[in-house]
């Protein structure tokens, strides 16, 4: 990846070596120091970071903006069903069978007739699916957590994660 950050710490890198290299007794604060002085790393880590926030706004806004135009194709899908039964009731009521015009034909036709559950407990076993197993992540790394043996799964190496405050 070269990205101007991964390039920045690839030079932070090459100068601790060689500063290391040169000053082999130099402290910790003053190699730092050193290093912040020799190269814009955190104004680069500090440009990602920026972006990054600047990404979740934008993700939190589309994320709003679909909730919207999904609620809006609800509200559609709800006029097209409604008017499709309005028609329906009224060709019945009608009696008319079929309509002709030059964009499109409707007809109407019986429909079969839908299930109705009364009681489900009263259903014979045989009109069951049986559903798969689902494996239980939470329990599992909870129990993981207290030290417990479990076969076939165990703990993965944590990695590293970054907190930003926005004061």
């Amino acid at each position: 990846m070269n990205s101007p950050l991964m390039l920045e710490l690839q030079l932070h890198e090459y100068l601790r070596t060689k500063v290391l290299e040169t000053y082999e007794d130099i402290d910790d604060e003053t190699l730092i120091d050193t290093l912040e002085g020799l190269t814009n790393l955190q104004d680069k880590v500090a440009a990602v970071v920026r972006s990054q926030q600047e990404d979740r706004v934008n993700a939190e806004a589309l994320k709003y903006r679909i909730q919207e135009m999904q609620e809006r194709k609800s509200r559609f899908e709800e006029r097209v069903a409604s008017k499709r039964e309005m028609v329906a009731m009224v060709m019945d009521r009608a009696t008319i069978k079929k309509i002709e015009q030059p964009d499109f034909t409707v007809s109407a036709r019986p429909t079969s007739p839908g299930l109705q559950v009364l009681d489900e407990d009263a259903i014979p076993e045989d009109y069951w699916k049986p559903q798969p197993p689902k494996l239980d992540r939470k329990k599992l790394l909870k129990e993981l957590g207290q030290n417990c043996e479990i076969p076939g799964v165990s703990l993965g190496n944590g990695g590293t994660t970054v907190s930003v405050r926005v004061r």
